[in-house]
């Protein structure tokens, strides 16, 4: 268990239709008559901003799926404690889901990027869930494929693309996920995000806000012109995005209609 207080079961067991009822699109993916084999065991808790769910090292019993805005970062941790963001997972998917067939260490920390709500599904249950269904397996599994695209699109983009274009890019998915254009944000938080240092972010955000993309305050950022925020990202924003149309459709919280 990772310490929540006071988890609560969602109420009913019948089968529901996809109607986006649980706030998670995922979990919204499975068929009405298998989300059934999941339902009873859903826990819905309270996603703290900036509580870890698992380090690297720790065994990862549960599956969290971010509902709404919340969202999850999967971070890299160095030896002399430096961090990278791996990927951001919001109401499209999930953490834990990958390795659900047993106890299997987390190669990552999981840390609570955008607080809300989630729901916990514990490990054994989903491993459960996807070898009676193959509905559920197939739903999980292009899920899991469109993770490890946005994993190793950020491996390419952190050591080919300029910075600027990299907190451009983290923005737009950032907003994707949180679907209002105000982040909570600090430079500090960015900095260690993109594995970069706090002054260059504020450099970086300080011609971002001239340029009339963003409004910075204290502890937060606002997106103000989303258009203008696109064009000057990284390539590697619109190729996630596609590679989730292409393989999990209807997962990526912004539509085919912005492409």
């Amino acid at each position: 268990m990772d310490g929540d207080r006071s988890p609560s079961r969602l109420a009913g067991t019948a089968p529901r239709p996809n109607t986006g009822a649980c706030g998670n699109r995922l979990l919204d993916a499975i068929p009405a008559g298998r989300f059934a084999l999941l339902e009873p065991h859903l826990e819905r808790i309270t996603l703290a901003p900036g509580r870890t769910l698992f380090e690297p090292g720790d065994d990862v019993t549960h599956a969290h799926f971010p509902c709404g805005g919340a969202a999850i970062a999967l971070v890299t941790v160095m030896a002399d404690g430096r961090t990278a963001e791996a990927a951001v997972v919001g109401c499209e998917g999930a953490v834990g889901v990958i390795i659900s067939a047993g106890d299997k260490p987390a190669s990552t920390r999981a840390m609570v990027q955008m607080p809300g709500h989630a729901l916990r599904l514990e490990a054994a249950r989903l491993e459960d869930a996807k070898q009676a269904s193959a509905a559920i397996r197939d739903t999980v599994s292009r899920y899991a494929d469109a993770l490890l695209a946005q994993v190793l699109q950020s491996v390419a983009c952190n050591a080919l693309h300029p910075v600027e274009e990299r907190i451009c890019r983290w923005l737009l998915s950032l907003q994707d996920r949180a679907g209002t254009p105000e982040l909570p944000v600090t430079q500090e938080h960015l900095a260690e995000q993109l594995g970069v240092r706090r002054t260059t972010v504020t450099r970086v955000l300080a011609r971002l806000e001239a340029a009339g993309m963003i409004r910075g305050s204290r502890g937060k950022v606002a997106v103000v012109n989303r258009p203008r925020l696109r064009h000057a990202a990284c390539e590697c924003y619109q190729a996630v995005r596609e590679h989730f149309y292409r393989v999990a459709p209807g997962l990526y919280p912004i539509g085919p209609e912005e492409l």
